[in-house]
């Protein structure tokens, strides 16, 4: 009896063990996948946009030849698949389907086209997919991971979260709230050890906030004001779901991928013309109005403002409908700053509230972000730790909260969640 305890012990302890250096190769693989593909999109991104503020003919140019690169890649290199996104991740963990391992680059080159030449969205789901394939490929490998397939995704995807936001804790929220929904020891286990990795190499990277944002202090008279903004968020998540699953459904009637391509690119150019705000995921534009937030708001203003709101989930939808790779992550947290940015200018201009334009800024990133995901804890762990500062912790755990019960009340699903056999 003794001797059986002993070996099934030992078993035991062989999994613990081949556990944790999985994780640990799946944290750092994961890790600099994210950090290079952030890195390269960056440059190339920040390139382009200057090719395009100089010379405005790449308006026209750089969208219909990203769109056509990212096409012919996929018809001759990825076996004619196309990239579903955030949802190939849950096939995987809800079926005995694996992710094949050409998703690792065909999501990172894809991602990166996408972005650097104007496509209006993120690398951010690229990233979290390719990341997933790592844990998805890993598992293959050892029989004794067969039963760690959900775990060993949601470290990959963890570490890769990691590495693009800096926050350790937004990686695991995010595997948590999003994908896994649930937590076993091997969860904790393979996850903690995964962004450990991933936050190590940023460390020794020495990898600096997304935005360099002073947040001094915030009122409690500012908390109604907080509370709108909230509501408003809410609403803005639902019209960017709806949106992205309208004009996707939309773009599926269509057979012919070269009328996509024509279709497509020819929105994003124009818009891009009129606002190039909406180029690539659009954190230039979120930086330069962080350098001066207290703008008097004129009517001209306001409805240039109203108009990037109301543009940015089309032009993002398009995006994807035409084959760009990405997700909602990078528009949420553009919608949530401009949309914050939009009420605190209001509010100061015409209603002489006198409330910090930065503090809305950077809770409308969270708040949009929570309803869009349904995952508020994630997007306040995320969105601190992109500024790399707690201040506004209090407020932004309540409006992402407000906000995401908003987007339920209006409507329940998000476009991961969202599938047409739920609503028949």
């Amino acid at each position: 009896m003794n001797k059986t305890a002993q070996i099934k012990k030992n078993h035991q302890f062989i999994k613990f063990r081949k556990l944790v250096i999985v994780s640990i190769l799946i944290g750092f693989l994961s890790a600099f996948l994210g950090i290079s593909l952030k890195k390269i999109t960056e440059y190339y991104e920040e390139i382009f946009f200057h090719e395009v503020s100089v010379h405005p003919v790449f308006y026209i140019v750089f969208p219909v030849f990203g769109l056509s690169v990212i096409y012919f890649l996929r018809q001759y290199l990825f076996k004619k698949k196309e990239n579903k996104g955030i949802k190939e991740v849950f096939e995987s963990t809800q079926t005995t389907k694996n992710l094949p391992s050409y998703k690792i680059p065909s999501h990172f080159i894809n991602g990166l086209l996408t972005v650097i030449f104007g496509g209006s969205t993120g690398i951010e789901v690229s990233t979290v997919v390719a990341t997933a394939t790592i844990g998805s490929v890993a598992h293959e490998k050892e029989n004794v991971f067969r039963q760690y397939k959900t775990e060993l995704i949601c470290a990959g995807v963890a570490a890769g979260v990691t590495a693009l936001f800096s926050s350790p804790i937004a990686g695991v929220l995010f595997a948590f709230e999003v994908i896994s929904r649930k937590v076993t020891r091997a969860f904790v286990i393979s996850n903690l050890i995964a962004v450990s990795i991933a936050f190590g190499l940023l460390t020794i990277l020495k990898e600096e906030p997304l935005f360099a944002v002073s947040i001094t202090t915030w009122n409690l008279k500012a908390i109604p004001y907080f509370i709108l903004l909230g509501i408003l968020a809410g609403m803005n998540s639902v019209y960017l779901t709806k949106c992205v699953l309208f004009i996707k459904s939309q773009f599926g009637k269509i057979n012919k991928h070269y009328y996509k391509i024509i279709i497509g690119s020819a929105v994003l150019s124009i818009s891009l013309f009129f606002f190039p705000q909406l180029y690539g995921e659009g954190y230039h534009a979120i930086k330069t109005s962080f350098i001066a937030p207290n703008q008097i708001m004129t009517m001209t203003l306001a409805l240039t403002f109203i108009a990037i709101l109301i543009l940015k989930p089309i032009v993002t939808s398009i995006t994807l409908a035409s084959g760009g790779d990405g997700g909602v992550f990078a528009p949420s947290l553009f919608i949530g700053a401009f949309l914050g940015l939009l009420l605190a200018s209001i509010l100061n201009s015409f209603f002489h509230v006198n409330v910090i334009p930065v503090n809305f800024m950077i809770i409308g990133m969270a708040a949009v972000l929570s309803a869009s995901i349904h995952a508020p804890f994630t997007a306040i762990f995320l969105v601190c730790g992109l500024t790399n500062d707690y201040t506004l912790f209090f407020p932004i755990l309540v409006v992402c909260l407000i906000s995401k019960y908003t987007a339920k009340t209006i409507y329940p699903y998000t476009v991961y969640s969202y599938s047409p056999s739920l609503v028949k």
